[in-house]
């Protein structure tokens, strides 16, 4: 353990007495072999014999690991049950944390809700959702993504799981790879968020929304319904833009000022090409516009090639170059020749 780790370690469970501390909360087998750089060090059972660290031994701790936070007064934090005065329950959440391999005070800072969770609550869940097959390198992704998870009782973690499996039809093999993918699932409320954007997406006709799980946990309301109203603003039916995420449901997660209205008014504007082609592949909003859109866009110009949408933007850097030499250097073929009928038109 490094120099700054273990003057964390003493500042927080030392001080001038010396009164057994609660015994320590024992650390789920699937963590034991756990190697993260701070928390290495950290044996599987530490015993300590001394007092309840003070609020200021607290506060000196989470102010070294936590600079940004800001405490209130000591009788306001009590007050307000931020930091509970002469709570061992606080230091047994700190250690289990901390020998899990989970940054507890950075957590803490994020999600301040810790401070007051019940403990057995939280080993619960980390036990449960572990049981699945979690590392502990994905678990700590996992709470790093979204440390809500730590907060939320397994009672109401078992219907998520139940309704991707039930409802969404998501394999049991496939579930690690849905939470890995998008954790905050995990918080997410069945009734007021999961099923309602189900049954929007499958309305509008995604039938297999086990291969866009990630889209549960938005709103329809706040997300999905404003992106189809920016493509009725800018010239396309309501069909035409139900139809375009349809072909496409990742477009529901494009920022419309950062990605849809730059790349549009570049599509319209430099490229002078037709709202169609983006009806037949809404996929050019996932492409970017710095790094392909415009470069390719600006090659063809100068060699005066057009490509489809398609030609333009899927195929690799080499396959695009090898397409540019063949119609530059290729000659027209003869009205009798059977390439007549393709031309240089590229599809």
């Amino acid at each position: 353990m490094s120099s700054s780790s273990a003057t964390a370690t003493t500042l927080l469970f030392s001080t001038d007495h010396h009164v057994p501390l609660s015994p320590s909360p024992t650390i789920p087998k699937s963590f034991t072999r756990l190697c993260k750089p701070f928390h290495s060090g950290v044996p599987t059972s530490i015993h300590f014999h001394c007092a309840r660290p003070s609020f200021f031994v607290r506060a000196t701790v989470i102010k070294w690991r936590c600079p940004k936070q800001t405490l209130p007064p000591k009788d306001t934090v009590f007050k307000e049950k931020v930091i509970p005065p002469n709570d061992t329950g606080f230091e047994e959440k700190v250690l289990y944390l901390e020998s899990i391999g989970i940054d507890s005070f950075s957590l803490i800072e994020n999600h301040p809700m810790l401070i007051t969770a019940s403990l057995a609550d939280i080993k619960s869940t980390v036990e449960y959702i572990t049981s699945m097959d979690f590392s502990a390198i994905e678990f700590q992704r996992i709470v790093g993504m979204c440390p809500e998870i730590l907060t939320t009782k397994v009672s109401d973690i078992i219907p998520v799981f139940t309704f991707l499996h039930r409802e969404v039809h998501v394999k049991g093999s496939d579930i690690k790879r849905v939470i890995n993918r998008r954790p905050r699932l995990i918080v997410c409320s069945v009734n007021n968020r999961l099923r309602p954007t189900l049954y929007f997406l499958q309305s509008i006709g995604i039938e297999e929304v086990s291969k866009h799980t990630d889209l549960l946990s938005c709103s329809v309301e706040d997300k999905f319904l404003p992106r189809i109203d920016y493509f009725e603003n800018i010239g396309f039916s309501r069909d035409d833009a139900t139809s375009m995420f349809r072909r496409f449901p990742q477009l529901f997660c494009c920022s419309i000022k950062n990605n849809l209205e730059p790349k549009y008014n570049y599509f319209v504007v430099e490229m002078g090409r037709d709202l169609k082609e983006l009806k037949e592949f809404p996929q050019y909003f996932s492409f970017s516009l710095e790094n392909r859109i415009k470069p390719r866009h600006k090659q063809c110009v100068e060699l005066g090639v057009c490509f489809t949408l398609p030609v333009l933007l899927k195929t690799s850097e080499v396959t695009f170059r090898n397409r540019l030499d063949l119609c530059v250097n290729s000659s027209t073929p003869l009205e009798t020749s059977p390439l007549w009928c393709t031309g240089f038109h590229v599809d």
